[in-house]
């Protein structure tokens, strides 16, 4: 069983409730509606047949109680209909709240190399459309019970008027079934698969697109950018146009079965009288119809086995267990063994492997570290922000942290006088990436969403970077003093030396290693591990 089946088959077994009460509910549908329409029918033609053999048999003809019946049959209809929609859908986008964070899990869990190949549009596409289709293995489960009461009321209507008509309606129904299978199988699946990867590929473009949007108005490419998701998009129509013609296709074929077993049940049940025939015509008309939902489970057949490949792919791999492993007494980077609160700073100019130190200890590059991520507090050199406010961006770090821990390290980062002139104060709203912030208070935010963390070891990747010297001055003073107060240990990247002062081991990649208290050399950069 694959790891998706596995975790529907949990979301089935946790919502049980509401897909039984689903269950019913379509039965109650089914057989309220078949037997509705069967009935309306023989009461009208019967109505009509006692009205024209004169007015003593008009008279004699009982009209309350089918009437009362058919108004019976539309009550129940109508609530096991709004019974169906409630507790199936609830079952459903319940399950999909509890299956996009164990996809989410599972994609942090992959290895870096796989992981991080996955662009923001392919990861859109899975945690939403992929995530998306699976729902009809949820919304879809009453379906069979649907169509099979359906269908067995519609046979029992039709046998009051003998054997041939109820017989009619079976072999019809076995038609529709395999012409829809047929028809989804050869048509809807492959242009369900191909909407399902050309979603993917516009927002993977769309995303890559907005991402340089500044560099594209500055070299004035707008309509270049324009023009190539106009491209994607009309891909995406053109698959979405194919998909459309083949689900037309099936419930084309639904529509003439339909017909034909009406006039087929009409025709063997003529000999019973015509109320009877009008009861077996409908009844074959409704019987037919209840099959609908089984067709349409066809039809988005394709989509949902495509989707359940692709999740399956990433849900393969475990997530870690939070806290399984203790934070490490000592670091070994470059050679040199670090105990906690020492700090050391590798420096050098741009491309020599400093951001390769630091992600190999992360486990991002080569061999994952054995010390956990949560001994890390992290400042990628590029780090990301959200499209929220300041205190979302910062509380990734700590979800739980209080405003009062908030001020504290943006103190620290000399950006709480920045933040208090917003009128929002924390809740200043940042856009996308903050690109309401400049570089320089971007970097700032971010490195105190990393003091926010409550780990032994500091990872900063260019902290001071795109600031002026009077501000890296205050900014590596005021680590300084956190790192003091704090007791944390420092591995500090920095191609700038103002940041190496607070460290009392440098090394230098890419050249001779400067002079320094505890000096060390290194030719070569190694493997970063952690004891």
């Amino acid at each position: 069983m694959s790891p998706l089946d596995i975790l529907i088959r949990e979301q089935k077994r946790v919502h049980a409730g509401n897909l039984r009460l689903a269950i019913v509910s379509a039965i109650g549908v089914a057989v309220a509606s078949t037997a509705l329409l069967g009935l309306s029918g023989w009461f009208i033609v019967a109505s009509a047949v006692a009205g024209a053999a004169g007015v003593a048999a008009a008279q004699a003809f009982n009209v309350l109680l089918p009437s009362a019946t058919i108004r019976l049959l539309a009550i129940v209809r109508t609530a096991a209909r709004y019974g169906e929609r409630l507790t199936g859908h609830a079952a459903a986008l319940r399950a999909l709240a509890a299956i996009r964070p164990a996809l989410f899990a599972s994609l942090a869990a992959a290895p870096p190399a796989e992981a991080l190949a996955l662009s923001r549009g392919e990861a859109s596409a899975r945690l939403v459309q992929d995530v998306d289709a699976v729902e009809t293995r949820f919304v879809r489960l009453s379906a069979p019970w649907n169509a099979a009461a359906g269908l067995a009321c519609a046979l029992v209507l039709a046998a009051l008027a003998g054997w041939a008509p109820a017989l009619a309606i079976a072999v019809f129904a076995g038609a529709a079934l395999l012409a829809a299978r047929a028809l989804a199988r050869r048509y809807s699946a492959p242009a369900r698969t191909e909407v399902q990867a050309r979603v993917g590929a516009l927002k993977d473009t769309a995303a890559a697109l907005v991402a340089a949007s500044a560099e594209l108005r500055a070299y004035g490419l707008a309509g270049w950018a324009g023009e190539t998701l106009n491209a994607k998009a009309a891909a995406l129509d053109a698959a979405r146009l194919d998909a459309a013609r083949a689900q037309a296709l099936v419930q084309a074929s639904q529509a003439a079965i339909l017909g034909a077993a009406v006039a087929a049940a009409i025709a063997c049940a003529a000999p019973a009288g015509a109320p009877l025939a009008a009861l077996a015509g409908l009844a074959a008309g409704m019987g037919i119809e209840a099959l609908a939902g089984l067709a349409l489970a066809f039809d988005q057949d394709g989509a949902a086995d495509a989707a359940h490949a692709r999740l399956n792919e990433i849900l393969r791999h475990a997530p870690r267990a939070a806290g399984s492993a203790s934070p490490p007494a000592r670091l070994t980077v470059l050679g040199v063994t670090l105990e906690r609160g020492q700090r050391l700073a590798v420096l050098g100019p741009s491309g020599c492997g400093k951001t390769t130190v630091i992600e190999t200890l992360l486990g991002l590059r080569g061999q994952a570290s054995p010390a956990p991520r949560s001994a890390f507090a992290w400042l990628p050199q590029d780090a990301a922000l959200i499209a929220g406010s300041v205190r979302d961006n910062l509380r990734l770090a700590a979800p739980k942290a209080t405003d009062d821990q908030l001020w504290a390290v943006l103190e620290d980062a000399c950006l709480a006088e920045r933040v208090r002139a917003a009128p929002e104060g924390l809740d200043a709203w940042l856009g996308d990436d903050g690109e309401r912030l400049s570089g320089g208070e971007r970097r700032r935010l971010a490195l105190a969403r990393a003091y926010l963390r409550d780990a032994p070891w500091l990872l900063l990747d260019e902290p001071t970077e795109g600031l002026d010297p009077t501000t890296e001055a205050q900014v590596v003073e005021r680590l300084r003093r956190r790192l003091d107060r704090t007791g944390q240990g420092l591995l500090l990247v920095s191609h700038r030396p103002a940041p190496a002062t607070i460290c009392a081991t440098r090394i230098t990649l890419g050249a001779p290693p400067e002079a320094a208290p505890n000096p060390v050399r290194a030719p070569k950069m190694q493997a970063a591990t952690a004891d």
